[in-house]
């Protein structure tokens, strides 16, 4: 009955709230879009587009570490202190004062700890001034020059990310993570580099700029949470019990290790190209990789909405009810990028033909390809770290951990004095492609959750299919016609369209299905 009860869940709340979240998501990516082909490569130089990366990527890696697990233990433990306030009623303004208290001052511990790891790492960074200083001087000395301005940026993004969060374990997710980080930071960052482009704002002025904008956010999902949540921030030291305590300790622990390297992983090659290459070749890094993660878009609302089910299923040691959750929310997440990935790679030629300055940011084309199936893997398994973390397996989370940021350093030192930044790319995929190689069997044979089923090498088959079909139009038929608009548009029908009516009749996600038959054919 559980099992039935997560997967009505999960084509209920779930599918709900991440179609609003991806409404919203959408029209960031239309103002992403905005930005990447229109400003950022128009009126910002390489290196100025890998500086406002590489501070954001290190104010990133700086959160990872400072939440002390927060992000995590969040929607871990929140079902504990949920217990009691799950029949709490607040339906009369008497019962208010009980209604911000059934969660047991749980939301006083998700500001004070991260504040906490703040304070202690931002005197770590300071500490290692000198040798990160030196590490990026001779070919990024840029960013040593605002080296202290990544420690008011992280404060902004680790409170954001906090109430982001805490938002969503209340199943209260558009807002901050759709609007907020999706829509509004987009925007916010468009009018800040417009700023920059018409030099209303000085490098330095840009600098506070990017720091400003992640502060409005952090402001939002604060305002946000009070406004919708009865919450306190008192403290009940009544109510952790001395277990309670000790397990969220032990797990934090090894959380804060695993995060140092987590959170590392996605960001080394962003600092290794800048350090071994250079800023600027860092800026067409972040082109690359901003085409790329349009893969990713349908993930960041059903992920943030489906992990406190996933969370509830597994205390609740219904494993059934995981594997029922994990293989539908990744199924759906994986077709859905690869026909992204596929609308991407099938008119790459345009796209670089439309960016102004595309013949510079060209060179990255073969990145595009390997840092969009590196995006379409972390679509589709990202869930399956959290499956572990939330799990009695959760150490075993940093091992994973470890061996994905030993397995990076060695590819990218490997692979980018060859190829440049194709190298950072391709090191990217073969590093994510063999962790969650590892997390699928983990699960499967350990933790007894079955993550994938043969609806996913149905669609890693018709991925491809398509992507050999579009070599061969592209070896053989690209030449004959002489338009480049022409050439794109006839191959995204001939090739999309057979894949798309494949892929509903195949019934490669069942869950999408219904949502087509619901609204598009009116069938239920």
């Amino acid at each position: 009955m559980q099992t039935i009860f997560y997967t009505d869940l999960l084509l209920g709340t779930i599918a709900r709230q991440s179609v609003r979240g991806t409404i919203w998501t959408y029209l960031g990516v239309g103002v992403g879009v905005v930005t990447t082909f229109f400003v950022l490569t128009r009126f910002l130089t390489a290196e100025e587009i890998g500086l406002a990366r590489v501070l954001i990527d290190a104010a990133t890696l700086f959160i990872g570490l400072a939440q002390l697990g927060t992000s995590t233990s969040i929607v871990r433990f929140f079902p504990y202190f949920n217990e009691k306030g799950k029949q709490a009623v607040d339906s009369s303004p008497s019962d208010r004062e009980t209604s911000a208290d059934q969660y047991h001052g749980f939301f006083f511990w998700t500001v004070v700890i991260p504040l906490v790891g703040f304070c202690v790492f931002a005197l770590v960074y300071w500490l290692c001034r000198i040798p990160i200083s030196n590490y990026f001087q001779e070919k990024s000395p840029l960013f040593v020059n605002y080296f202290y301005f990544v420690l008011p940026l992280a404060f902004f993004m680790l409170y954001q990310l906090v109430f982001e969060t805490s938002s969503n374990v209340l199943l209260r997710t558009v807002f901050p993570h759709s609007v907020v980080r999706e829509f509004l930071v987009r925007v916010l960052l468009l009018v800040l580099y417009l700023l920059y482009a018409k030099r209303v704002l000085s490098l330095d002025g840009f600098v506070i700029g990017l720091c400003c904008v992640y502060a409005v956010a952090a402001l939002c999902n604060i305002v946000y949470v009070f406004a919708t949540e009865h919450i306190s921030l008192r403290p009940d030291f009544s109510f952790p019990t001395r277990e309670l305590v000790v397990n969220y300790l032990r797990y934090t622990g090894f959380l804060i290790l695993s995060a140092a390297v987590t959170v590392f992983a996605p960001l080394l090659s962003s600092f290794m190209v800048s350090a071994q290459m250079g800023l600027e070749y860092n800026g067409i890094y972040t082109i690359a990789l901003n085409i790329a993660v349009l893969v990713s878009i349908p993930a960041r609302s059903m992920g943030a909405v489906a992990q406190p089910q996933l969370a509830t299923a597994i205390k609740n040691d219904d494993m059934p009810a995981a594997s029922v959750l994990i293989r539908q929310v990744s199924g759906s997440l994986l077709l859905v990028g690869s026909f992204l990935f596929l609308a991407i790679w099938i008119n790459i030629d345009l796209i670089f033909y439309v960016l102004p300055n595309g013949s510079t940011y060209s060179l990255a084309k073969n990145a595009v390809f390997f840092l969009c199936l590196t995006q379409l893997l972390m679509t589709a398994f990202s869930i399956l770290l959290p499956a572990i973390n939330y799990s009695r397996y959760y150490y075993i989370s940093l091992i994973f951990s470890l061996l994905l940021t030993v397995s990076l350093v060695l590819l990218n030192n490997l692979l980018i004095p060859r190829f440049g930044v194709d190298g950072a790319a391709m090191a990217m995929v073969t590093g994510q492609s063999l962790y969650f190689a590892g997390l699928l069997v983990f699960l499967l044979l350990v933790a007894r959750i079955n993550p994938v089923g043969l609806k996913h090498l149905g669609i890693f088959a018709l991925l491809a299919v398509v992507l050999l079909a579009n070599y061969v139009w592209t070896k053989y038929l690209s030449g004959m016609i002489c338009n480049i608009w022409v050439d794109s548009i006839l191959r995204s029908v001939v090739l999309l369209c057979p894949a798309l009516w494949v892929g509903y009749r195949a019934g490669l996600s069942p869950e999408i299905n219904f949502q087509i038959d619901k609204h598009i054919f009116k069938k239920h």
